[in-house]
């Protein structure tokens, strides 16, 4: 069993690198990726966690894209196997996470205009060293009894419509593909059902699309998923020579209902996973 999509306090999950590697090797997992958005300062210190404790790790990102989708649908890709000290990588992170430092501040002050009381300085305290994002905005709202849940923060005031919704700075879908590819890595389609169409057939068509672009593989397992979802996703990856992956999004306590590995407690990503995704990234770059 292996988990290809964790975050850490470095963007918004609650778990240190250090306490996801750990928390990989209690659960018994082969191999965990880390891949918190727009961000990669936790890799050095998970890399390192992953040689003290005996751990397979996988250095990764996730970044949000520009495309056309239908409304409400999003396009995540994870970068996979990077180089996390890629210089290029890291100058348009950095470009990233400004933006969303800047986003989480009007945000808040949409909120403050409807009646809230959420100060800067609570919101770096919550964030830390990582990455302001809506999770730090809810905890914040559940902490002071604004909300009775963090479901409840993101339905009525975070998600995208909503009083306090401030769209993100992204990168365009290629953009973001060679971004990812120029720093070695794999770029994987991330839960495929948030692009939100209607039927799977207009789902394959974008998937396409996007293979055109350098997209190298898609999400096939992920919490939630139905046997038959997940077999129209290999259909898809295999009849496209699409690679596939797979993980739980695990963000400790801003997701508590999701389990490392496990998901909502039937996921269950393959070991070859691992194995044909380290395979196909050594062939891409050379290394061994």
């Amino acid at each position: 069993m292996i988990d290809l999509q964790t975050h850490s306090i470095y963007s918004d999950g609650s778990f240190t690198p250090t306490e996801l590697v750990i928390k990989a090797r209690e659960t018994g997992l082969q191999a965990i990726a880390l891949t918190d958005h727009d961000t990669v300062d936790g890799i050095e210190e998970f890399l390192a966690a992953g040689r003290k404790h005996s751990q397979v790790v996988v250095p990764g990102v996730e970044l949000s894209a520009k495309t056309s989708l239908p409304p409400n649908g999003h396009l995540h890709i994870l970068g996979l196997f990077i180089d996390h000290e890629s210089e290029t990588l890291r100058e348009s992170l950095a470009y990233l996470r400004h933006h969303r430092q800047e986003r989480a501040l009007k945000m808040i002050d949409k909120l403050n205009q409807i009646g809230f009381s959420i100060t800067p300085e609570e919101l770096q305290d919550v964030v830390g060293s990582g990455v302001a994002a809506r999770p730090h905005i809810a905890r914040i709202m559940l902490d002071k009894g604004y909300v009775k849940s963090l479901h409840q923060a993101f339905i009525d005031y975070l998600s995208k419509g909503a009083p306090g919704f401030v769209e993100k700075e992204k990168y365009s879908d290629q953009e973001s593909i060679q971004l990812i590819k120029q720093a070695g890595g794999l770029a994987i389609a991330a839960h495929p059902h948030l692009l939100n169409f209607a039927t799977f057939e207009e789902l394959a068509e974008k998937i396409l699309e996007l293979k055109e672009m350098g997209l190298d593989g898609v999400e096939v397992y992920y919490p939630g998923y139905s046997r038959n979802f997940i077999a129209k996703l290999k259909k898809l990856a295999e009849e496209s020579d699409l690679l596939i992956s797979g993980g739980s999004d695990f963000h400790g306590t801003f997701k508590d209902h999701i389990e490392m590995g496990r998901g909502r407690g039937d996921l269950n990503v393959p070991d070859e996973v691992y194995d044909v995704l380290k395979s196909a990234v050594a062939e891409t770059t050379n290394v061994p």
